[in-house]
């Protein structure tokens, strides 16, 4: 019988550590931890996922501030902003919420913002320490994932795992994280130009799926007993609910689930930790300030 990776239960539990720490903080006459997040436009799952940043800044004690854009703002107007975030004392970390309009550089922004404030972990600096071992803000997705794993006791040492797809957000950070020295994992990432993908996928101990394709991981390309880390977030189009859209991952849930040792389900796995690990990187800016 398979057993269900509950990211919100963790979620939950690591949010209230964060705020007995975020208390002792103030107590100890620190500065409460603040947070800002830039939104460009109003992309549906932008807002929601901003929407929740902000309701879990509250609920550890966090300082937040949302700051909006037409999606019409130019790229000049951007960057002036990212650097008086930047340059401004009283922020400890920062995220530009992506995607943005077709008319901005991502990769111009993220390089941008200053690297002790990203705590999103996307600057190149970031990725980079994070690449040859060293203390730095880890992507928030693989940071949830590893913190999942690491808190269900989940075997990693020479097991094999395949990651699937190699975003700079999620795919190649996590295949390093696997990979590292104390995880041990044995990594093969695969993308759309993979030979033969399902007989790869097929050789996992170990699967994270994260290439954006509701479904795409079928029951025949599981092996018995895997562990499986849903990533997938589409929202799809549904008449059973409320608001007309529901959330699907990468992986079929349901037929997969049974040839399972472990699967997390989609809501409720690894959307919760990529919310509360920008919190842990915030809380982290936060000190390394204050030292």
């Amino acid at each position: 019988m398979y057993q269900i990776i509950d990211g919100k239960q963790v979620s939950s539990d690591i949010k209230q550590e964060i705020a007995e720490e975020v208390k002792s903080i103030i107590a100890s006459n620190g500065k409460i931890p603040h947070l800002a997040a830039v939104l460009v436009g109003n992309d549906g799952a932008s807002e929601t996922y901003v929407a929740h940043k902000v309701k879990a800044c509250e609920q550890v004690g966090f300082k937040s501030s949302l700051i909006r854009f037409d999606a019409d703002v130019s790229e000049a107007d951007l960057l002036r902003k990212v650097e008086e975030l930047n340059n401004d004392p009283d922020i400890d970390g920062f995220i530009v919420q992506l995607p943005l309009p077709d008319h901005i550089s991502a990769d111009k922004v993220i390089e941008a913002v200053d690297p002790s404030k990203d705590v999103d972990g996307f600057h190149p600096v970031n990725l980079g320490k994070m690449t040859i071992g060293l203390p730095s803000f880890v992507p928030a997705t693989p940071y949830g994932i590893m913190e999942l794993i690491k808190r269900y006791n989940i075997e990693t040492s020479g097991k094999r795992c395949v990651v699937i797809g190699r975003s700079n957000i999620v795919g190649r950070p996590a295949s390093i994280l696997l990979s590292k020295k104390g995880v041990d994992s044995t990594v093969t990432v695969v993308h759309s130009r993979t030979k033969d993908l399902p007989a790869v996928i097929r050789e996992a101990d170990i699967i994270i799926a994260a290439m954006g394709i509701p479904g795409f991981v079928t029951a025949d390309m599981v092996k018995e007993g895997a562990v499986v880390i849903d990533v997938g977030t589409t929202r799809v189009k549904s008449d059973q609910t409320k608001s007309g859209w529901k959330l699907r991952g990468d992986v079929d849930f349901e037929n997969v689930a049974p040839k399972c040792s472990y699967i997390t389900p989609v809501p409720g796995g690894v959307g919760p930790m990529t919310i509360v690990s920008l919190l842990q990187n915030t809380l982290l800016a936060g000190k390394l300030k204050g030292n």
